[in-house]
């Protein structure tokens, strides 16, 4: 293919500079782009429900001995990342992100894709993570305490405890794996990562640690929020990877859905990118997909923004 005139290409920038800011908006398109995930955002409301089902159906009370106590005798703390705070760091500040982002390039289907796919993150981690705490019934830490808040300890028959706190301290002592604190933050913090990563092209070989540092920067937020579960006698360290490692591979699983690998040199957009430049037979390389893309967007008309979402995406998976 010849390459493109560059008196063209300068023209060709000129216009898009200015009516960028109208391509692709939430105003334009943004009912469209929902519409078509409509189904998605449906699960999401059930993915909701459900885990608000789980949250208020008791556990497995799991058999709890008085030899087991010795392990379960840590003292009974506050939590230093409080339960209210997870969604905000994990769930509000990639959105605050995203919409950065949106105010940049405003393309929508990035805006809808990065925010749908970090909800199905978090949700799934969610349903995951407390469908196993109720499962399994593992007591805390600091199980001994929430049994017997006065220290006055009594068993039955069969040598397992008979526990006079608080209903809703020995049912929440109950729920130790995996840590619910530790998915959520992984879930969400990975995702945001992951769309950093792409975005600014963190992995183009060019050897710049800065990117690098900017990436890493969520990840270690949330391995500090996990080691915060273990400090607070809350978690085992065991409930702490284990909820690590749900967070991250249903983060990356999501985030695959909608983005490329972000270490492809067209790991900087969602597929609905590609799909539409499949459309319209334009060209995208790593030097010239902002100009290219945008182009392509000034030419593309509301039937094939309809199309864009159903045809069959080249970009790389």
């Amino acid at each position: 293919m010849s390459s493109p005139n560059p008196q063209d290409q300068e023209a060709q920038r000129g216009r898009m500079q200015e009516i960028d800011l109208s391509v692709h908006t939430i105003k334009s398109h943004g009912g469209r782009v929902a519409s078509k995930h409509k189904h998605d955002w449906i699960i999401l409301v059930i993915l909701i429900a459900i885990e608000i089902g789980l949250n208020l159906i008791s556990p497995f009370y799991r058999y709890v001995g008085k030899d087991m106590m010795t392990d379960l005798k840590y003292p009974f703390k506050d939590n230093t990342v409080p339960i209210w705070s997870v969604p905000v760091y994990a769930v509000l500040l990639p959105i605050i992100v995203f919409v950065c982002f949106y105010l940049k390039r405003t393309c929508v289907y990035d805006l809808h894709h990065s925010i749908l796919g970090l909800l199905f993150a978090v949700l799934i981690t969610g349903v995951i993570t407390d469908s196993i705490k109720v499962a399994t019934g593992r007591p805390r830490p600091n199980f001994y305490w929430r049994c017997f808040p006065d220290g006055k300890e009594l068993y039955d028959a069969l040598g397992g405890v008979v526990c006079h706190g608080k209903a809703a301290e020995v049912k929440e002592g109950h729920k130790s794996f995996p840590s619910g604190h530790t998915s959520w933050s992984f879930a969400g913090l990975t995702f945001l990562s992951l769309y950093l990563s792409g975005k600014i092209k963190a992995f183009n070989n060019e050897g710049h640690v800065a990117k690098l540092c900017l990436v890493i920067f969520p990840l270690l937020a949330a391995c500090l929020v996990g080691i915060s579960r273990v400090d607070d006698y809350w978690h085992h360290w065991q409930d702490v990877f284990a909820g690590a490692l749900i967070g991250t591979l249903v983060a990356a699983f999501c985030y695959r859905q909608f983005y490329p690998n972000p270490y492809h040199e067209e790991g900087w957009g969602p597929y609905a990118y590609f799909k539409a430049a499949q459309e319209r037979g334009v060209p995208v390389t790593s030097s010239q997909n902002g100009d290219a893309l945008r182009a392509m967007s000034l030419q593309m008309d509301s039937t094939s923004l309809e199309n864009m979402e159903s045809g069959t995406s080249t970009a790389p998976r």
